[in-house]
């Protein structure tokens, strides 16, 4: 049997990313502290700052007033969601030209597959300069900084990006256990508040004390997961990185509306136009619906929420809008206040058989296949050009809240994949990657003669 190859996983983050998509909109930004605001006005909370405004004390999440205070001379900007879209898919249709695999985590993070390229690629030169040149390309074609790690698997190297910012650090093949052992557990992706109690319990602060404490009590303790944190600890957690594009398991919309709304009757069409673009989704994902949820902020921030489970699953518009509507109805009965904000949830999710049967045509393969034409009558004339009567009364009522911004642009990875590649098979998408790691190689060799 041969020797089995280390493995090399890259962790590719942006940094400050909303904040610096500003300063590569607007290059006189270079050098000035800026922040990005968040809310209806975009002068909520910072939602990103850059290292200049970090120096200042400006921290994301803070009202963007005491950013001001702390920070008289800098600069607030209002978010440009879409831009940062395309800014991220540029930074991504590169990313993917270095690796057979690329798994976009978010808009501004992905990590890489390395392992095995220094036979190809690097040829002994190790992975640093190659890295190098991934991070230099992205700087000089897109204009945003971003920083790297690379490590034994997905979770190492994010470590290592987070040691490493703002630049590149590689946690080499067996000095692992080294590199963690002063780390506190918390640092690590997915322990939260609960588990990082629960390892306090157990005198485990830092990744060191969970090497020295026996496997079989993290076992009992957390199950599998302990005992993969106890490998981890240790230094012998090698995890390849894997493309998994899964179902969703909730599609949810949380709007702030641009005023706070006294007309009930006017909120309740701004929901039931949500919900209708909702379940589209859902059926263009080929999923339907077993619950329903809505919570309604007032403008004084207090909430009111319900909820509703079918017997069956659903997909159709008529259905699940006469049950948010009756939920809607509910939560406002005894309600006099306006409204700030509406929030809209459908989950436990499960797949839609659009397939057609012996005996003919079932509901959901009709209505797959209406959603197939809106969609692609869609992509030819414009996302408006078929709409819902709900979705048009709405949109003539108030043209302010015609498409409403998101607040975060984080886009799923299956959408990210089909983005990039058109498909969400991981095989297609590493079919032609020997034809790509020839060009790379080659362009590697030259940059480095």
């Amino acid at each position: 049997m041969g020797e089995c190859k280390d493995i090399r996983i890259l962790h590719v983050d942006g940094d400050s990313f909303f904040a610096s998509c500003e300063i590569a909109l607007n290059p006189a930004l270079e050098g000035r502290p800026v922040w990005v605001g968040g809310g209806r006005h975009g002068d909520g909370i910072v939602i990103a700052a850059n290292r200049e405004a970090k120096k200042y004390g400006v921290q994301t999440g803070m009202p963007c007033y005491e950013a001001k205070r702390l920070c008289p001379h800098g600069v607030l900007c209002k978010p440009h969601y879409e831009e940062y879209r395309q800014i991220s898919e540029r930074i991504f249709r590169i990313l993917e030209e270095y690796s057979p695999v690329l798994v976009p985590l978010s808009i501004d993070e992905g990590f890489l597959d390395l392992t095995g390229m220094d036979a190809y690629v690097w040829k002994g030169s190790g992975p640093l300069p190659y890295v190098r040149q991934i991070v230099e390309r992205i700087w000089v074609e897109v204009k945003i900084p971003v920083s790297a790690g690379i490590g034994s698997s997905p979770l190492l190297a994010k470590l290592a990006t987070d040691v490493a910012k703002p630049g590149i650090l590689e946690v080499p093949p067996g000095q692992e256990k080294e590199f963690l052992e002063d780390k506190p557990v918390e640092e690590l992706c997915g322990i939260g508040e609960q588990r990082k109690k629960a390892l306090n319990a157990l005198g485990v602060r830092t990744f060191g004390d969970v090497a020295k404490l026996p496997s079989v009590v993290l076992r009992q303790r957390f199950g599998i997961w302990g005992q993969q944190l106890w490998l981890f600890a240790n230094g012998f957690w090698k995890e390849p990185l894997q493309l998994e594009v899964s179902d969703r398991t909730v599609i949810s919309s949380n709007t702030t509306l641009p005023y706070d709304e006294p007309d009930y009757e006017a909120a309740l069409m701004f929901t039931l136009a949500e919900t209708v673009r909702l379940v589209g989704q859902l059926r263009r994902e080929g999923l339907q619906a077993r619950e329903v949820g809505l919570a309604i902020r007032f403008n004084d921030f207090t909430e009111v929420a319900g909820k509703f489970r079918f017997k069956h699953p659903q997909f159709r518009n008529s259905v699940i809008n006469a049950v948010v509507e009756g939920i809607f109805r509910d939560l406002v009965g005894k309600q006099v206040k306006p409204i700030r904000q509406i929030r809209l949830a459908l989950w436990n999710l499960s797949r839609l058989d659009t397939q057609p049967t012996l005996w003919g045509g079932t509901y959901e393969e009709r209505w797959g296949a209406l959603d197939q034409a809106i969609e692609k009558l869609a992509q030819q004339l414009g996302k408006q050009v078929v709409t819902t009567g709900t979705q048009l009364a709405w949109e003539q009522r108030s043209l302010g809240m015609k498409n409403p911004k998101p607040k975060c642009p984080f886009v799923p990875t299956r959408e990210l994949v089909v983005k990039l590649w058109g498909t969400s098979d991981s095989t297609e998408v590493e079919a032609p990657w020997i034809s790509v790691l020839q060009k790379v190689s080659k362009h590697h060799k030259a940059k480095t003669l």
